[in-house]
């Protein structure tokens, strides 16, 4: 029997070189892509993602009295595949800046602080419903280098891995309301507005997290016509 996936349209993901962002002409290819159909061993086992890459936290924000600096957020992300079922045991890395906008990592410029408190990444194992929780800081805006005056509103970086090497959906998630979302060259590459709103967290007021934290609810789709862009 074969294996059918519904390709994703153009306008759903984004834009290949985006004007007022120079780096994505260096990692563009400049020649079209060739399209090979994946084979049957290529879409299913055998499932050794989970021996290679170990859990690592569920928790970037401290703990106790050295929590870091920023406010305290409760992320719900659910990964589910084209029909909305669970995608249970996939493999999720997180990572973000912290509250001031600056990442732990040696290549990061900004002269923004560091906090000692912030872990910075995290990789969890998605549940028997899909759900992955992280209790985390709201990371902050950050300017873009050489960009002439472009800042980059919070968001968060996840990757997604399925059973195999090659099943692999990397995506940042943005948050409602945030005025800097409008201007953000990496969101609005995305030219469909449908698809743009699918990386967008939802606010959850009322929602039961950690005392103090903010609750946001996100939906991760990882193949089919609805999937997540690929950012």
């Amino acid at each position: 029997m074969d294996i059918l996936i519904e390709p994703r349209e153009a306008r759903t993901q984004p834009s290949g070189v985006e004007p007022g962002y120079p780096q994505t002409e260096m990692r563009w290819p400049s020649q079209p892509l060739q399209r090979r159909p994946l084979t049957r061993s290529e879409l299913s086992g055998p499932q050794q993602v989970l021996r290679r890459l170990r859990p690592v936290r569920g928790d970037l924000a401290g703990h106790g009295e050295k929590r870091a600096i920023g406010q305290l957020i409760h992320l719900r992300t659910r990964v589910v595949d084209e029909d909305g079922a669970p995608v249970p045991g996939a493999v999720v890395e997180i990572w973000h800046c912290n509250a001031a906008g600056k990442y732990i990592h040696p290549n990061d410029s900004n002269d923004a602080p560091a906090d000692p408190n912030f872990y910075g990444a995290a990789r969890v194992t998605a549940g028997d419903a899909g759900l992955v929780e992280l209790r985390t800081i709201k990371p902050g805006a950050y300017p873009v280098p050489d960009s002439g005056g472009w800042w980059r509103p919070p968001h968060i970086h996840f990757s997604v891995w399925g059973r195999v090497w090659l099943s692999r959906l990397v995506t940042q998630m943005f948050f409602q309301d945030e005025p800097l979302n409008e201007h953000d060259a990496i969101l609005n590459a995305i030219r469909e507005p449908e698809a743009r709103s699918r990386c967008i967290a939802r606010l959850a007021p009322g929602a039961k997290g950690p005392a103090g934290a903010l609750v946001y609810e996100y939906q991760l789709v990882v193949r089919g016509r609805k999937a997540a862009p690929r950012v």
